[in-house]
């Protein structure tokens, strides 16, 4: 039997950053925790950043994950609002990395496909079978609901990667 894997899902956004940790062994599932992150809306950019890089920094120190997922965002917004949400990834992606923790990204099409079997599922469906893959799951809100399918998306593509003889 395989170790079990701490795995964190992070959807990154800068005025709600949603993040879910499961804990995945072969085909298990099993969920620790779920939540969001939501920096102020005031005050500057540099500063709603650093915030939003602690709250993470205190995730991760709570539930030391051994992997981390994040989603590839896309942005049909405008240009300013694009910037601001490649910042917060920014952030997102940094902040684990720099503790040495891999760091995997997956397209939302993916994750849905991965998740509901439909590239293209509305968030209803992905916060359903979220909680039909963890029924003990406890979240407010798609973010967190986002962010738990992210991990759950690593979790399967991981193992397929393994039984592959593929290194993740």
């Amino acid at each position: 039997m395989n170790k079990s894997v701490r795995i964190i899902g992070i959807d990154p956004g800068l005025r709600r950053c949603g993040w879910g940790v499961i804990d995945a062994q072969d085909n298990r599932l099993r969920f620790v925790a779920g939540g969001t992150l939501t920096p102020p809306t005031d005050g500057s950019l540099a500063s709603r950043l650093a915030i939003l890089a602690e709250g993470l920094e205190a995730v991760l120190d709570q539930h030391q994950p051994d992997e981390v997922a994040v989603e590839e965002t896309f942005v049909n917004a405008g240009a300013r609002s694009a910037l601001i949400l490649g910042q917060a990834r920014g952030v997102v992606l940094v902040t684990p990395a720099r503790r040495g923790l891999l760091v995997a990204e997956y397209a939302a099409n993916l994750v849905k496909k991965s998740v509901v079997g439909a590239g293209h599922a509305e968030k209803e469906q992905v916060q359903l079978m979220v909680k039909t893959l963890l029924p003990t799951a406890t979240f407010k809100g798609a973010d967190a609901a986002d962010a738990l399918a992210i991990a759950i998306c690593h979790a399967h593509h991981r193992v397929s990667a393994r039984r592959m003889g593929m290194v993740l």
